[in-house]
């Protein structure tokens, strides 16, 4: 018996595909005494971990000089919303090298979808005469 037949991940549909590279804002509900309000927490995902239990996803970021990771299981029913800022171009699946850079030489460029720019043609304007409705006067 497998635990795979046990538990079902339930895929929660906020999430949108994320990568390694992606910059990410992650919105969370935080509850304060009896007040809910969205926490946001944008980074750079260095991690995406897949699973028997959903996997997680691991952001980084850095605050005030220091350096804050958080990670985030894809399950999670305190994720509001996950947006994708931008793609990262990058070439490996753990970014972990990140940790000892500096913020300025951390910065990733950002990936390019040429097959999407070719496969989509750019619409030129036509030079043929125009209809126009007759004015009745």
């Amino acid at each position: 018996m497998d635990i795979r037949e046990l538990v079902k991940p339930k895929v929660n549909p906020n999430i949108p595909q994320i990568s390694a590279g992606d910059t990410v804002r992650v919105s969370l509900k935080a509850k304060e005494g009896d007040k809910e309000r969205l926490q946001h927490f944008q980074g750079v995902v260095i991690k995406v971990r897949k699973g028997v239990n959903g996997g997680s996803f691991t952001v980084r970021r850095v605050s005030y000089g220091v350096g804050v990771e958080r990670t985030f299981p894809f399950q999670s029913p305190f994720m509001e919303n996950v947006e994708v800022l931008r793609h990262g171009q990058v070439r490996r699946a753990k970014l972990y090298y990140l940790r000892r850079l500096s913020v300025k030489q951390a910065r990733l460029k950002e990936r390019r979808e040429r097959a999407i720019e070719q496969a989509m043609p750019q619409e030129e304007p036509q030079e043929g005469p125009t209809q126009e409705e007759p004015t009745s006067e």
